[in-house]
């Protein structure tokens, strides 16, 4: 018999997001006459169409395809160069941070990224001789997870969270964006504009985390999927505007949000050249060279059209109908955060990222808040606790619906008004 990965056995529970399908799910069959009327503000899913650049690209990538003098085979594992250029000069050369097409990998979105990266870094929990893993708390579960099905942590703790791991709680008073651990680490998840908060992290906030990584020889895992929210030209879009960061940090980014690309999936990740990890006999090897390996050992790439509706991101055309979506989007969480401020409700988020973060009103339970609003309401959110222990007492609202959705599921917040635990 086939030995399993038991490592997969110390998950705590469901993930989170099916675990809040399957109490929908329940709430629809038992009650069938209202189940139409759900609005869905959990799930970070994206709704409008895909912008019409990407349409028209990806409908002429399809009928290249239909030709034999202009079909395409396996392409390059990590991506054509014409995308991987384009993708640097927009995104980075553009703003003056220097990314190499070739430290540009293309992949099918950030969620596999992260956890795929774990596959060239040591496994193993720190007594081990593994990794020192820190995570912000609360934090998007993918990162905690990951970590567990690879074997990096002990077992669950009593009320949430993981033996082994270094959990750095964001709150109120910190503005949800934690300071460098004291103790040593090795590898740090960072997210901003942060899901599930919305906080975004200030220049000299970063920077602090970048000299912390130099001076402490520790990688930064940075991932930076809502980039394009951010409104405040001021504040940082990616690790790498801070000096020195090209030698301690890695960036996911995922064109899910900002280009509609949930239902089509695309991403990158930028592994620069001279970012470094350790054998563990004390030879320093650069991850650059590991990750192409392992691109080329486990994957034949992203599909043609899909390549060619992300070159599409980057012309004119695209860069206009992009912002146009997030402009969209932005106005809903505007709405959402308003509206939760105007009912007296304490809030965060929604400035700069497409996600609201709301504290549960009279000291109610996450969980407890997200059955109210979905059995009185008819309502979807997404519980904090599902982020982590202090995610307790918080519920996201995701800004990604129809505008008609939007405001009607401001009007049903009105549920927990006097609610209490």
């Amino acid at each position: 018999m086939a030995l399993v990965n038991d490592h997969y056995l110390k998950l705590a529970a469901g993930y989170l997001f099916p675990e809040i399908a399957r109490r929908v799910a329940a709430f629809a069959d038992a009650n069938p006459a209202v189940a139409k009327e759900v609005i869905r503000c959990g799930i970070g899913d994206v709704t409008e169409p895909l912008p019409p650049a990407v349409i028209a690209a990806m409908h002429a990538g399809v009928e290249e395809l239909a030709h034999r003098d202009t079909f395409r085979g396996y392409g390059p594992a990590t991506g054509y160069d014409f995308v991987r250029e384009a993708i640097a000069e927009g995104d980075f050369r553009s703003r003056g941070i220097a990314i190499a097409p070739d430290e540009v990998f293309l992949s099918d979105g950030s969620k596999p990224d992260a956890s795929a990266f774990l596959e060239i870094l040591a496994a193993g929990t720190p007594a081990e001789g593994g990794n020192r893993i820190a995570v912000c708390d609360p934090v998007y579960p993918v990162y905690v997870d990951n970590n567990v099905m690879q074997g990096n942590t002990g077992p669950a703790l009593p009320g949430g969270g993981y033996e082994g791991l270094t959990y750095l709680p964001g709150t109120p008073g910190n503005g949800f964006v934690p300071e460098p651990p004291a103790q040593p680490v090795d590898v740090a998840y960072l997210c901003f504009p942060n899901n599930p908060t919305g906080a975004v992290i200030t220049r000299p906030q970063l920077k602090r985390w970048v000299d912390w990584a130099l001076a402490n020889d520790a990688l930064l895992c940075y991932d930076a999927a809502y980039e394009s929210y951010v409104r405040d030209p001021a504040l940082p879009r990616s690790v790498f505007e801070i000096p020195g960061a090209d030698r301690c940090a890695v960036e996911f980014r995922s064109f899910s949000k900002n280009g509609g690309f949930t239902g089509v999936r695309g991403g990158y990740t930028v592994v620069p050249k001279a970012v470094e990890g350790r054998t563990r006999g004390g030879e320093r090897v650069p991850l650059h060279r590991l990750w192409m390996r392992r691109w080329a050992t486990c994957s034949n790439g992203v599909s043609w059209p899909v390549q060619r509706g992300i070159a599409a991101l980057y012309t004119p055309e695209g860069v206009a109908q992009t912002k146009a979506l997030v402009d969209f989007y932005m106005e809903n969480a505007r709405i959402l955060r308003q509206a939760c401020a105007a009912r007296g409700l304490r809030v965060w988020g929604g400035e700069h990222a497409p996600y609201v973060w709301v504290a549960c009103p009279g000291g109610m339970g996450s969980w407890d808040a997200f059955d109210v609003l979905l059995t009185k309401g008819r309502l979807v959110v997404t519980p904090g606790a599902g982020f982590g222990r202090h995610g307790e007492g918080f519920f996201r609202i995701s800004a990604f619906n129809s505008r008609a959705n939007v405001e009607e599921a401001v009007r049903r917040l009105a549920v927990l008004e006097g609610a209490t635990r």
